[in-house]
């Protein structure tokens, strides 16, 4: 990564600056831009600190210098204290061939300029942009490139099981499943088949053939979008967009986004750090994800409401939804992937309904990079008949295999109190399945203060270990990436804003110091689930996990001798889990007999889509 403010090899001009502190005793900022001004060549006087404006003025007054640089870091009393050391300069005739500049905590640009000052500069300004301006290049140079090419996150991964007993069965359990479903089908995967259908027709402008096709897909769907295809009464709590709202997010683009961000943010450029969205608003959306960006976010993940897993069908054209999750659509989803910056990851997960299928093939369809597919969560945790999601996640790896769009399997699963043997079982069954189908599966373990944590007492001493050992066990047991999310740090925040952020930033640190890939953060609002999804609040678990992983830098994080306990003891339990539905023989039973979740430990088998499934 390459800062703006980096210095051009050529030497500058010789120049005379004095630097003096306008506080009792605080000079640290103008000792920073001393040695980098020296460095320069430069001829650099510092005052000491706790001299009046008079002393100031008279002892630069002195010197002649070309550049009269002060800083002010105590708050009180700074503009009348500035105010009246221009006036000094002007009574003075310092000013006539001297250029004066003020800096520090408490000041702004703005309030500089409106006292009269040449240039100022706040306090995230870094010392390069004070000797950047003393050089005549641009002052504004402060901010740091975003990446503009995208990461693939699978790349160098050979999937192969390194735990060779566990590997064993992982593949025995996932290639009956893959056998179970090759002659069923679903309403889900016909659906995804006329989608696909459906729109190439329309991209070849076949209208004729897409009405027909689309007749045969509202035969297919249910509920209010079924409503909706045979009448045009929307869903419940929907609208479309107007006009004007859809030219927003062009002027969005249009207006320009430099790609760069505060240099506070610069160390994001070095991680895959997403954020998740779904205000309801694409147009909402596509700011909250601009901002995000801004703040070095690199990818974003499409959040769906809740029915939309529940209902048979989606719907067509470009929706706002009144609460949590935007539609999904295809308008909706090419709308918001037009706002998206160059280098954005961006991915449309379909990983637990009944329109798993379609979304594969609308992610494409939109040019998304990354899918989320799991049937294990999906049907223990999120509501869909285990045999339905089955069938029809089956479908979506063959699909995303197809489009070659990888897709993380995620174990939140766990957040329903599911412990991490039974819930890292099912993932990577999952994920092997999908490596048969051929596909890039990206492990995704939740990093958090989960139930099983607080219930076994892992969590009392430290977060740390437990967390780590997730990493460490996968690690052992196959060659795959590794995204922990889902976001991070759930069931660890409160409802109090810097809790919640700060405890969401050193769950993303951990993970990223630790090796992972990626990793999913939520905004520290969104977190507690205490109303709308703010603005603020994902600019504040953005710079609280900068903040974070710069504070740890090279130094990183390291776990106790627990976390090896930890580890063996989730090893051991992965493999019984494993066994036992190996015996079992059917992996879709085991869903439904609780070998991979109970509802002792609170997952229950979904009935969304339930019957729903037949044979070819």
């Amino acid at each position: 990564m390459k800062c703006k403010s980096d210095f051009p090899n050529s030497r500058p001009e010789r120049k005379k600056i004095v630097l003096a502190p306008l506080d009792p005793v605080h000079d640290v900022g103008l000792k920073l831009i001393r040695r980098k001004l020296v460095e320069r060549g430069h001829e650099v006087t510092l005052l000491p600190p706790d001299l009046s404006p008079e002393e100031v003025v008279a002892r630069a007054k002195a010197l002649e210098p070309d550049f009269l640089m002060v800083s002010r870091a105590i708050s009180y009393g700074t503009s009348e204290l500035l105010a009246k050391f221009v006036d000094l300069c002007d009574a003075s005739g310092l000013r006539e061939r001297t250029k004066i500049a003020a800096g520090g905590l408490s000041m702004r640009p703005e309030m500089a300029q409106e006292l009269g000052f040449d240039a100022g500069f706040g306090p995230d300004t870094p010392p390069e942009a004070a000797v950047a301006y003393v050089e005549g290049r641009e002052a504004q140079a402060v901010e740091c490139e975003r990446p503009m090419s995208k990461v693939d996150l699978t790349a160098g991964f050979s999937y192969e099981f390194r735990d060779k007993e566990i590997g064993d069965l992982c593949l025995r359990i996932a290639r009956q499943l893959v056998n179970w479903a090759q002659d069923k089908t679903s309403p889900g995967v016909e659906r995804a088949r006329l989608r696909l259908d459906m729109e190439e027709a329309r991209a070849a402008g076949d209208e004729k053939a897409a009405s027909e096709i689309r007749e045969k897909y509202a035969g297919l769907c249910g509920g209010e979008v079924e409503r909706w295809y045979r009448t045009g009464e929307p869903v419940a709590h929907t609208r479309l967009l107007s006009d004007r709202e859809i030219e927003e997010i062009s002027r969005l683009k249009e207006g320009g986004h430099s790609g760069d961000y505060p240099r506070s943010q610069d160390i994001l450029a070095r991680y895959n750090v997403f954020i998740q969205y779904g205000t309801g608003c694409p147009v909402m959306d596509a700011y909250h994800i601009n901002l995000s960006l801004a703040f070095g976010a690199r990818g974003v993940i499409h959040f769906d409401p809740s029915w939309g897993a529940r209902t048979e069908g989606l719907l067509e054209g470009a929706w706002s939804h009144q609460h949590d999750g935007t539609v999904l659509t295809l308008d909706n989803l090419r709308l918001i992937k037009n706002a998206l910056l160059p280098g954005t990851m961006w991915q449309v997960r379909a990983h637990r309904g009944l329109n798993t299928p379609e979304t594969v093939i609308l992610a494409h369809l939109a040019g998304a990079d990354l899918t989320k597919i799991n049937i294990v969560y999906g049907s223990l945790g999120a509501g869909t008949d285990p045999a339905r999601l089955a069938v029809d996640g089956i479908e979506s790896m063959r699909l995303a295999a197809r489009f070659g769009l990888p897709y993380d399997v995620v174990t939140n699963e766990e957040l329903c109190g599911v412990p991490a043997k039974k819930a890292f079982a099912g993932m990577l069954i999952v994920a092997t399945a999908g490596v048969l189908l051929g596909g890039r599966p990206i492990l995704q373990p939740l990093f958090a203060n989960s139930p099983e944590a607080i219930i076994a007492g892992l969590t009392e001493d430290n977060f740390i270990d437990f967390n780590a050992a997730k990493m460490e066990v996968l690690r052992e047991i196959i060659d795959a990436p590794i995204w922990p999310g889902a976001p991070v740090g759930f069931l660890t925040q409160s409802q109090d804003r810097c809790q919640s952020s700060t405890m969401t930033a050193l769950h993303a640190a951990l993970a990223l110091k630790i090796g992972a890939q990626a990793v999913t953060i939520a905004s520290s609002d969104e977190a507690y689930a205490g109303g709308p999804i703010t603005a603020p609040a994902r600019v504040d678990t953005l710079k609280t996990t900068a903040a974070a992983l710069r504070f740890f830098g090279s130094a990183g994080i390291s776990p106790s001798r627990k976390a090896k306990d930890i580890a063996q003891e989730l090893r051991q339990g992965i493999l019984d889990v494993l066994k036992a539905v190996a015996e079992r023989g059917d992996f879709v039973a085991s869903l439904y007999e609780g070998l991979l979740g109970d509802k002792e430990d609170g997952a229950y088998p979904g009935r969304a889509g339930r019957d729903t499934v037949k044979v070819k």
